[in-house]
């Protein structure tokens, strides 16, 4: 994968650079298992690393998750992980971004995550001609009523894991067997059925250079995955 343009911003000595990964096509559990280890070990200098993948079909629940809002999941696997939130779905065609950062270095709350993933792709949206918006009361990004991509979080020890789902070229038919994110009748929608890009890659390299700009990390690199 090609690096992405460095983020601009002010000068933080002290703020190693930000790891970015392509892990392509990677199966939940063991990537979950995997970024939960990652948060018990990393030490206090360690880069902040950004995750860009996608997953085979699956249903995730949150913490909380209510089991009404698991319709008819059929043959996709359901999985209860240690997230925020209701239940969503995740698979092939939707870009997943991992931010495994140290909201204590930078300087960030929960709900300034929040609003800083979501003005992220927000502007990523932007630059394919698609204007998209956020709700306070309902963390995700929204075309019109349509919702486009989903944010689920856990804070550990000062630092986050899970992160955002941003639907670009997928079959949304899962959807249906869920109310997505706790919704009932709320109707997801792509970049792909709007008109926008269906290359993963194309819109992971537009949205890294927002995501770090508007998290504060002075730049990122590309690491192989």
């Amino acid at each position: 994968m090609n690096p992405a343009p460095a983020a601009t911003g002010p000068s933080r000595a002290a703020q190693p650079a930000a790891v970015l990964r392509w892990l392509g096509l990677a199966p939940y559990e063991p990537t979950w298992r995997a970024m939960q280890a990652q948060i018990e070990t990393r030490s206090t200098d360690a880069p902040d690393e950004l995750w860009f993948l996608e997953h085979p079909p699956v249903f995730t629940l949150g913490m909380n998750a209510r089991a009404e809002h698991l319709l008819a999941p059929g043959d996709i696997p359901v999985v209860n992980i240690d997230r925020g939130g209701q239940v969503t779905y995740h698979g092939p065609g939707q870009l997943v971004v991992y931010p495994l950062l140290d909201l204590d270095r930078l300087g960030l709350g929960v709900r300034a995550l929040v609003e800083a993933i979501e003005r992220a792709i927000i502007a990523t949206v932007a630059s394919f001609g698609l204007e998209a918006h956020s709700r306070r009361t309902a963390p995700g990004v929204y075309v019109g009523e349509l919702k486009l991509a989903s944010i689920g979080l856990r804070i550990r020890k000062h630092c986050s894991y899970h992160g955002l789902a941003l639907n670009v070229a997928m079959d949304l038919e899962p959807f249906a067997r869920i109310n997505p994110c706790g919704y009932a009748g709320l109707v997801m929608t792509d970049l792909a059925t709007l008109g926008g890009p269906t290359s993963l890659r194309d819109v992971a390299l537009a949205l890294a250079p927002r995501l770090l700009r508007e998290l504060g990390l002075e730049r990122g690199d590309w690491a192989a995955g």
